[in-house]
């Protein structure tokens, strides 16, 4: 690449970002997002491409970290980075259908472990229901009305899965789980699990959840002493640290 052509690129980037601050302060107005900023201030680093990248702080993490990333579609640039840089095992997990047969194609080195099951808060099985864009990958546990039928697939609890694969603490806890997030969080502030960072996209940009869902999150985290580090541009990914 050029050094005017860089040059161009990072400046496309910086617009990017522009575009996606200003509507995310637009829909706040509107009070459709939550106007929420850092709380404290850490080392911090950006993993993954450009639409699956991830605000992780270095801070305490080595190559004997427990990392589980909940919600894997068809990128996981942010799991391999971690993978490369730490040299840490990453426990990705993920029950629907396109997804596994992704994985199943690819190459990947061993410290990437799959998992076949989705994450809830409750062990059992639940409907997921795709998207009506048959380009988009990523399933929901929230009833939608499309064109394909819902798949039954199997999910279980934090607080299980950590008993299934021998875990006694978790260092970074990645979910991008199209909705689910919320149960999760608050099943895992109930169960006392307390993961040393989460990073979690927040969906409360659907009108069926709602900015009130994310504040009750973010308040609840709070007080159980997780601080925000980083918010993205969209105002989607939210990266909280446990502050001992």
């Amino acid at each position: 690449m050029t050094v005017p052509n860089a040059k161009r690129s990072l400046a496309m980037k910086g617009l990017r970002r522009s575009y996606r601050h200003i509507k995310r302060f637009a829909l706040a107005l509107r009070g459709q997002e939550l106007w929420q900023g850092v709380q404290h201030r850490v080392s911090k680093v950006s993993l993954g491409n450009e639409g699956a990248c991830w605000c992780v702080s270095p801070e305490g993490i080595s190559e004997s970290s427990v990392v589980y990333s909940v919600g894997v579609g068809e990128d996981i640039s942010f799991d391999l980075d971690l993978i490369q840089r730490y040299r840490l095992r990453v426990h990705a997990f993920d029950p629907t259908p396109r997804s596994i047969g992704w994985v199943q194609s690819q190459v990947l080195p061993e410290e990437f472990v799959f998992h076949s099951y989705g994450v809830a808060g409750f062990d059992g099985t639940c409907l997921f229901s795709p998207a009506s864009d048959p380009a988009y990958v990523s399933h929901t546990l929230l009833p939608r009305s499309t064109p394909w039928p819902a798949v039954e697939l199997p999910v279980y609890r934090l607080a299980t899965i950590m008993k299934m694969l021998g875990n006694t603490a978790i260092d970074v806890l990645k979910m991008d789980i199209e909705g689910a997030e919320y149960e999760v969080l608050f099943d895992l502030l109930a169960s006392g699990i307390r993961p040393r960072q989460i990073l979690v996209e927040f969906h409360h940009r659907w009108p069926e959840l709602g900015v009130g869902r994310t504040r009750r999150a973010v308040r609840e985290l709070n007080q159980a002493g997780y601080w925000i580090f980083n918010v993205s541009a969209s105002g989607e990914e939210y990266s909280f640290k446990l502050s001992y």
